[in-house]
């Protein structure tokens, strides 16, 4: 098939990539030309592991193309995917200006039959809308499916690729059908491919983050009663986890989610909720926990050097919102960097992929550490704030050298409690004694 992709994001990039893995012919457009002319040069801006080689490969099999001219490709395509971003605006909402402004386009464009999709997170009612839009300058035939992307950062090519499930929202036959053809390649192993209408397809999305957000927010809870009850959590986890009614995913404690969607997500399905006056009591719970957490550790940390961090020196590993990829948005660390600088403290960083992203986000504000363990050097403690794979088993006796002190706050419950009490650190983290 002919595909058009409209944004080149990290839910543009990935479904305009995977899509031409599989034999179609794809052009994603976006407005930043610069953007376009490194993605046409083979130069990938995202990092998402085991994107780069199926991205290149189809660049030169000249499947995946990139253009700023939307007008151009539009006659050949079969369906057109909006992947563009929905930011909450100033009370929270979901800000569909980008999508309604490209479907204002697209009205001005169509001159045939078109599948038009909403590939982007977008609040109920959105297909209605883009529809509405489309109709006021195209009155030809053409159909807007919702099918929202359930893309986890990190693993993103494999989940695309191989997906537990494929969502389609829409009620026309014809989509249905074009639809069809275009993921069987992806559901040949007989993970469904699930039909609805386009609200129920809207909803499903923000209803699948909220939910995980929800376990996350609840297990955080668990460990801080945990802690003041003398439990484990880990202990916890894993007696829970086991029921397969709960399932062992997202039932690990640390200092709150971030990233693109979940608080994304949690804030404009609550403000869906406000706009039919209903009170999702839950959900705000949900979103209040996250916050707290975050600054969990900042809390331990002022306890123990008793609340006078002034000229102290502290070392961060981890700076995205979670391990394999260099999206920092809502990441914890962000808010721990930011609580403890006002607080007095000098701080090093260091992140595998994500500096680059956080340097132009706070500047230098922080001194960024060329690896893990001279971001330690002189530092009154270690903070563990990403779960990154080379922070699972690092030599403790070059960390022990470095440091002023051994001690460690850990927020992602890394390391083995009774371990590090062998090594002689003081060691805190989520949940646990």
């Amino acid at each position: 098939m002919k595909i058009v992709v409209v944004g080149t994001g990290y839910v543009g990039l990935v479904t305009g990539t995977c899509f031409a893995e599989t034999g179609n012919f794809v052009t994603c457009v976006d407005i930043d030309n610069r953007k376009v002319d490194k993605l046409s040069k083979g130069e990938i801006t995202i990092y998402e592991p085991g994107l780069e080689k199926i991205f290149i490969r189809n660049l030169k099999e000249s499947r995946l193309k990139f253009t700023t001219d939307l007008k151009t490709v539009i006659d050949t395509a079969d369906i057109i995917f909006l992947c563009l971003p929905t930011p909450p605006g100033e009370n929270g909402e979901a800000d569909l200006k980008y999508v309604l402004n490209v479907a204002d386009q697209l009205g001005e464009l169509l001159n045939s039959y078109k599948v038009i999709v909403n590939k982007s997170t977008v609040p109920v009612g959105t297909a209605k809308l883009v529809k509405a839009k489309i109709a006021e300058k195209y009155k030809g035939d053409f159909d807007v499916v919702s099918n929202p992307e359930f893309l986890r950062e990190g693993v993103a090519v494999e989940d695309f690729m191989k997906p537990d499930r494929v969502v389609i929202g829409t009620s026309s036959q014809k989509a249905i059908d074009l639809m069809s053809s275009l993921y069987s390649p992806y559901v040949r192993q007989g993970n469904p491919l699930i039909i609805m209408d386009e609200s129920s397809s809207e909803l499903t999305k923000y209803a699948a983050n909220s939910f995980l957000a929800t376990k996350i927010s609840f297990m955080n809870e668990i460990a801080q009663l945990c802690e003041k009850l003398g439990a484990d959590v880990d202990s916890v986890r894993k007696g829970i986890g086991s029921d397969d009614r709960i399932g062992k995913r997202f039932l690990f404690p640390g200092i709150g989610y971030g990233g693109s969607c979940f608080p994304k997500d949690v804030q404009a399905l609550l403000k869906s909720s406000e706009s039919v006056d209903y009170d999702f009591k839950i959900l705000s719970a949900v979103e209040k926990v996250n916050e707290c957490q975050k600054i969990h550790l900042v809390q331990k940390i002022g306890r123990y050097f008793g609340d006078n961090l002034s000229g102290k020196k502290m070392a961060i590993w981890g700076l995205a919102f979670k391990p394999n990829t260099d999206d920092i948005r809502e990441a914890p660390a962000l808010e721990i960097i930011k609580l403890l600088i006002n607080k007095g403290v000098t701080i090093s960083v260091y992140d595998p992929e994500a500096m680059p992203n956080v340097k132009r986000e706070i500047g230098d504000i922080v001194h960024y550490a060329s690896n893990q363990y001279d971001a330690l050097s002189a530092a009154d403690c270690l903070i563990i704030a990403t779960e990154w794979s080379e922070f699972r088993t690092p030599d403790f006796d070059i960390i022990s050298k470095q440091l002023k002190e051994k001690i460690i706050f850990d927020g992602r419950n890394l390391f083995e409690i009774e371990h590090m009490r062998k090594l002689g650190f003081y060691y805190e983290s989520i949940g646990r004694k």
